[in-house]
Formats: C-alpha cells, sequence, structure tokens
C-alpha cells in the first residue's frame, strides 16, 4: 500500500479537506485507509468531531511514550484516525534536542507493520517547514500538493519544489503530483494559473481538478465528508475521480476486500 503526504507550505489550500475526502473515497471504494493529522492546528482533528487529549494523540507517539497502533480511532465513514492536538508544536521546537524525530513516523509506521501493510495512508501535513513535516516527507511513497487556482500558486510551488528537491540528498526522489483546488473552469485566473503550472511542472500536474463548490466547506462544517454530505454532488465527483486516477496512473496501490 501507498503512503501519501498531502502537503504544501502555504496555509489555506485546502490540504486538509483534500485529505478528508480523498480518504472519504477510499472508503467509499472497500477500503479502510489510515489518515494521521500531522498539522498541531489539528484542524482535520476538528473536523471529524474529536477534540482529544493530547496522551491520544499523534503528540503522545513523538513523545515516545507509546505505539501508533494505540491511537488509532475507527470513524464512521470507514476511515481509521489518528487525532493531532496543539501539542503537537513542541516536536518543531524541539530539534536541536530531538533531531531524530525526522525519522520516528518513518520508523514506526515500519515497526509496526503499518507501512507496506493493507491500508493506504494519508498524512495531513502541518504547513511549517519543520521536523514533523520532513518526518510526514521522509516516511512518504508519493507527495500530494494541493495548489489553489490564485495567482500566489506558482510561487508556493516552486518554493516547495525547492524543497522537495534538498530533500533529495537524503533518499532517492519523491513522487510528487500537484491538484489544481478551488478551480473555477473558464475563469481568467484560473485557466492561466493551470496553465503556467502545466508549464512549470511538466507531467506532474493532475488531470483532475477540485472545483470550487460552497458544498465542500458546508460538508466540513456538519462533520461529514462530501460522500456523506452531498453525495450526487459535483464535489464528490471530483474526489471520486481523483482516487480514480492515482489508481490509474500506479501511484496509489489499494486492494479493496
Amino acid at each position: 500500500m501507498t503512503i501519501i503526504a498531502v502537503f504544501n507550505q502555504k496555509g489555506g489550500v485546502g490540504k486538509t479537506t483534500v485529505s478528508a475526502n480523498l480518504a472519504a473515497a477510499m472508503a467509499r471504494n472497500g477500503v479502510q485507509p489510515l489518515v494521521i493529522d500531522l498539522d498541531p492546528q489539528a484542524h482535520l482533528t476538528s473536523l471529524v468531531g474529536m477534540s482529544p487529549a493530547s496522551v491520544d494523540t499523534i503528540f503522545n507517539f513523538y513523545r515516545g511514550t507509546g505505539p501508533l497502533t494505540e491511537l488509532i480511532t475507527s470513524l464512521p465513514n470507514g476511515v481509521h484516525f489518528i487525532p493531532s492536538h496543539l501539542e503537537l508544536g513542541k516536536v518543531d521546537a524541539q530539534i536541536t534536542r530531538h533531531r531524530d524525530n525526522v525519522w520516528r513516523l518513518k520508523l514506526g509506521l515500519t515497526a509496526e507493520m503499518l507501512s507496506g501493510g493493507e491500508m493506504p495512508i494519508i498524512i495531513d501535513c502541518t504547513p511549517n517547514l519543520g521536523v514533523l513535516a520532513f518526518s510526514a516527507l521522509f516516511a512518504a511513497d508519493m507527495v500530494l500538493v494541493p495548489v489553489a487556482a490564485e495567482y500566489l500558486a506558482v510561487n508556493g510551488a516552486n518554493l516547495l519544489q525547492r524543497t522537495l528537491a534538498g530533500l533529495e540528498k537524503f533518499g532517492p526522489r519523491i513522487p510528487r503530483r500537484y491538484l489544481i483546488n478551488r478551480y473555477v473552469p473558464d475563469q481568467v485566473t484560473s485557466e492561466k494559473i493551470a496553465g503556467q503550472l502545466a508549464r512549470t511542472f511538466p507531467g506532474e500536474i493532475l488531470r483532475t481538478r477540485i472545483r470550487e463548490q460552497e458544498v465542500i466547506a458546508a460538508a466540513a462544517g456538519s462533520g461529514e465528508d462530501i460522500f456523506e454530505f452531498a453525495p450526487e454532488s459535483k464535489a464528490a465527483t471530483d474526489f471520486a475521480f481523483l482516487l480514480d486516477e492515482l489508481l490509474e496512473s500506479g501511484l496509489l496501490e489499494m486492494q479493496s476486500d
């Protein structure tokens, strides 16, 4: 199975809703993915209706006081979930004392036989470039980069490209794909940004585009994924197409029941 890090150094690009709804698309197809909220802001944890104590979150794993498997909660939509907590921000602040934390997630997933197991893993990353982000990137088989269809998107994507290139000194190049999010068909800005990204990152832009739709925010506000909230919506269609494209391209391995 595949470990996907959903990452962008630029905030506000829809990273959390992409993580949640891609996982929901997997569950809808008979697979129970594991989603890890690795953002101290814990937006995804709040979205799924959880407000756990820090000892019941991924922070406990980074403290070295508990395994990942003890932190997994099963959500009603079939997704397995490890929540986050504001305390997780302390991990980035301890880089000089705990440099081994950049490898902790990769080692933990391997040791607990979650890496390479039967369920795909999605990591909703923090936008801050620190220990947590590097930890997710070192663990990942693929980086999925949501890019909002706005003028600052290309600059942010270029910055991210340099960051990912810098990681190659530590190992092989991690496949990455850029997902155009909040796309408005036939809008001048959206089409211009899509064209610029295609020229800048040839072969790395996904065909699927997540269209700008109010129903996505409404679903998040209700604590539901898009397939629960509005299964017949264009948004649900977009996320279903995203999953199909990742599977057809061989970037994602998934075996349904």
